[in-house]
């Protein structure tokens, strides 16, 4: 049996069977899309299939950096961090190539903190979908530099200096995919082995910047996918004595990394329903209603995409990121980017979101306005033409500046709360708040070459 074919708890057992494994690997996405796990032995692992098993729920109380929230409701040292119930996904199987016949496989909170989870917010969101008759496709492309580097160098280095993989600008370059191929071919490879497959992988500008466009699938899968991709991207170089880093913005000196959602809506035949042909730019009217929903929930939700403090840097003019919730046909200086096509190709590009993102967070929001707005009939804005840093955008189109400022918007979403719940909201902005106030306990170099000698 491959690991493709396993579908349910009875095929996940026979494939551990067959291949003789004392162990598999188990892994949950926590808040910041970090994906936490452990090897868990057979048995164990044969009990949490049809049981499930408990996960500290520690990992839906810290950050990227494991330091204790003091904020959130639903952990902390008030209840002393019990075991929160997972349940093992028997259709997220994978080879793990490097690893032998090792398999994994993907959990998803239940219980109590399914109304935290990040995996089971986007599953709520779909739901959503289904109930008014949509399935939802999306696909995900990430933009990550790399470097000649390892975890103790970059440390030592204080993260200055840093070494890239190669230099200069080399955008789409064939002598850089060439030089470098048994690393393309690699990441192809184990792309392809542990389902997450790439459809289009090259350089871009700027040193050591490559970008890689997943396969389009069923949302949930394209999450899933999303995630792993950039868990195993980072594995692969460092396996090779490389890092890979999807931060939204590493330095000053070059455009940020986006990891832009490419999503559009099937009928419950499979027909697509983004297209129309008699309308402007192939727009139906419920794609139209989907892009109104976005532009319109942007601002309060944009804590859910850009995710970080880091994020915020990278939303200013002139860098290939948008810096209102603005849309156009065909329009890279957008938020939203509307592809025409044919009905099976039709769809909205969210090109706010940064490499940094959660998938599963930003995809529910991308997603959950999109309906929400199908659902009020919202019209968007006229689209942009010509580039959107030069056209004056109303007050409500603008987006919040911090990552303290749109956790508060999120708070305050009616929508949001409606689309994700009371308990998400503000499990995920206290979360958000909690990077921010951190963020504010750092000097920086900018402070100390600017204020340490002259003020």
């Amino acid at each position: 049996m491959k690991a493709a074919d396993v579908r349910t708890a009875a095929d996940a057992r026979a494939i551990v069977e067959e291949r003789g494994l004392s162990h598999v690997k188990v892994g949950v996405f926590d808040i910041d899309g970090v994906m936490r796990g452990k090897y868990m032995g057979r048995e164990k692992f044969f009990s949490a299939l049809e049981k499930g098993f408990g996960f500290c729920d520690v990992v839906l109380g810290w950050d990227s950096n494991d330091q204790l929230y003091d904020n959130v409701a639903f952990t902390g040292w008030k209840t002393a961090y019990p075991d929160a119930a997972v349940r093992i996904l028997p259709n997220t199987a994978r080879d793990i190539p490097f690893e032998g016949d090792m398999l994994l496989f993907l959990g998803e909170f239940t219980g109590g903190a399914e109304a935290i989870c990040p995996r089971a917010a986007l599953r709520r969101v779909l739901g959503r979908a289904a109930s008014l008759g949509y399935a939802v496709e999306a696909a995900a492309e990430f933009e990550f530099f790399v470097f000649d580097e390892t975890p103790n160098s970059v440390r030592e280095k204080g993260y200055r200096n840093l070494k890239n993989i190669t230099p200069g600008y080399f955008g789409y370059s064939m002598i850089r995919s060439s030089v470098h191929a048994d690393f393309y071919r690699d990441l192809i490879e184990l792309s392809q082995r542990m389902n997450f497959p790439i459809e289009g992988l090259h350089t871009e500008t700027g040193p050591g910047v490559l970008e890689a466009a997943l396969d389009h699938s069923e949302a949930l899968i394209a999450a899933d996918r999303a995630s792993l991709f950039k868990t195993f991207a980072k594995v692969l170089a460092q396996r090779r004595g490389w890092m890979a880093t999807f931060m939204a913005k590493w330095s000053r000196d070059w455009p940020g990394q986006s990891g832009h959602l490419h999503m559009s809506l099937r009928d419950k035949s499979g027909a697509g329903i983004f297209h129309d042909a008699s309308k402007p730019a192939h727009m139906s009217d419920r794609m139209r209603w989907f892009v109104g929903g976005q532009q319109a929930l942007m601002p309060e939700l944009l804590s859910m995409i850009a995710c970080t403090v880091n994020s915020y840097t990278r939303l200013i003019p002139g860098f290939w990121a948008p810096t209102e919730a603005t849309w156009g046909v065909e329009n890279r200086t957008c938020a939203l980017r509307v592809i025409p096509g044919g009905p099976s190709s039709q769809r909205v590009e969210y090109r706010i979101a940064a490499a940094d993102i959660n998938p599963y967070i930003a995809l529910a929001a991308a997603i959950g306005s999109g309906l929400w707005g199908i659902e009020n009939k919202i019209e968007p804005d006229a689209p942009v033409t010509g580039s959107a840093y030069d056209v004056k955008q109303p007050p409500e189109r603008g987006l919040p500046r911090t990552l303290g400022e749109a956790a508060a918007r999120l708070r305050a979403s009616r929508a949001a709360r409606a689309l994700f719940g009371d308990a998400f909201v503000e499990h995920y902005a206290a979360t958000r708040d909690w990077e921010e106030r951190e963020f504010r306990k750092a000097v920086t170099d900018w402070e100390l070459a600017r204020y340490f000698e002259i003020i």
